[in-house]
């Protein structure tokens, strides 16, 4: 009997002590590797420093979830080249250097790895930049630098349509017959090593296959996956196929997972071009009024939200995923890119960055230890980013 009372003791300190996964996920470093809100707000004039009724982002919300450290992507799209892609780039800076002002006390510019940790300890949320697409540079070593001077962390080498010096990997897939010299040209490994001479990391989400492997050969320092999943759960030409995701974890890279439903869910696509095509005339009309065809998809799906719905995967997809990529090289080479704001669904229960705790409840009930969820949620971030920047 007095065993029995002794066990029933232990047990009860024991679950007095516990953690919830709700503290679990407080207490960790929570980085998110790309968000598109500063496109969208140049058109939208949000101001995401307050609780916002749209879209996936705002400060308050973010504040919510967790969310320690975000990357905003700097991105226009292929219309943009020589004389207006540096200059859009720019302006969304710009915008994030005002919301930075407008908000001292909840958000700040850092540049290096010991900088995000301050701000962490300050409660600041840490604020970073992604360029996703190469060419928002214009072929200019001078406009790395220029960007890398006002703090860009990492570019993407391709958004979907390739560079003079590097192919993506649409145009891989779509135009393999007619591409004459697939993946890094020499000027595209110029800056590549470029990039780490400067500290900025390498981004190789959006690229394709042989420019995938001409980085895994030219880079001198860890590369990262900013917002990518598993091609073998969804074959989509910008998911990663397992061989790729063994090269980039032996180069001590991170991929993190992308929340995107047509990244996620195989069969989201064609439910999706029907949900489109049911509201056609509607999106035409949007498009006219944002300038912006993905913006306009984003708005679309939240007026028939219910509908939209029922197309949206389960979370338990998204979570596949990550346990996917962890299980095939390791959980020091997995994290977190959402793509919140740069797309128009993803799975249920992924609203906006006030539900990161989910992700955190769902890794703890597959048996993921804490210590694995803090490398997921930012520290394996935290590290690629150390190895990169040097501080």
């Amino acid at each position: 009997m007095k065993k029995l009372l002794l066990l029933f003791a232990l047990i009860g300190i024991t679950g007095a002590y516990a953690q919830t996964p709700l503290q679990i996920h407080q207490k960790a470093i929570l980085i998110d590797t790309h968000n598109d809100i500063l496109s969208n707000i140049l058109i939208t004039k949000q101001d995401v420093g307050q609780l916002q009724s749209t879209g996936n982002f705002d400060l308050v919300r973010a504040k919510q979830g967790g969310l320690d450290g975000q990357i905003f992507s700097i991105w226009c799209g292929e219309e943009y080249g020589k004389g207006t892609a540096f200059a859009l780039a720019n302006r969304e800076i710009d915008s994030l250097y005002a919301l930075i002002a407008r908000n001292p006390g909840k958000i700040i510019l850092v540049h290096n790895a010991k900088e995000l940790v301050t701000a962490v300890k300050q409660q600041k949320m840490a604020a970073m930049i992604g360029v996703e697409g190469g060419h928002m540079i214009e072929d200019r070593l001078d406009y790395i630098d220029s960007l890398a001077k006002r703090g860009m962390n990492y570019l993407t080498l391709t958004w979907n349509n390739s560079t003079a010096w590097a192919t993506s990997a649409r145009d891989e897939v779509t135009k393999k017959d007619s591409l004459k010299h697939p993946g890094l040209s020499e000027y595209g490994k110029k800056i590549v090593k470029h990039l780490n001479e400067l500290g900025v990391m390498v981004d190789v989400s959006h690229v394709g296959e042989r420019t995938f492997y001409d980085v895994m050969a030219t880079s001198s320092k860890p590369v990262i996956a900013s917002h990518s999943c598993a091609y073998s759960l969804n074959p989509n030409r910008r998911n990663m196929k397992d061989a790729q995701l063994k090269a980039l974890a032996k180069n001590g890279g991170v991929v993190f997972v992308n929340f995107y439903s047509g990244f996620v869910d195989s069969t989201y696509t064609p439910k999706v071009s029907a949900f489109l095509h049911r509201h056609k005339a509607e999106l035409d009309s949007l498009t006219k009024v944002y300038h912006d065809g993905d913006l306009a998809n984003i708005r679309l799906n939240a007026i028939y939200k219910s509908e939209s719905d029922k197309i949206r995967p389960p979370l338990s997809l998204l979570i596949k995923h990550i346990d996917y990529i962890a299980k095939l090289i390791g959980v020091d080479h997995v994290g977190i890119g959402s793509d919140f704001d740069g797309a128009e669904s993803y799975p249920l229960g992924m609203d906006s960055v006030s539900d990161y705790p989910k992700i955190t409840e769902e890794l703890l009930k597959l048996g993921y230890t804490e210590k694995d969820v803090n490398k997921i949620l930012g520290g394996n971030f935290i590290r690629v980013f150390k190895a990169n920047v040097g501080k």
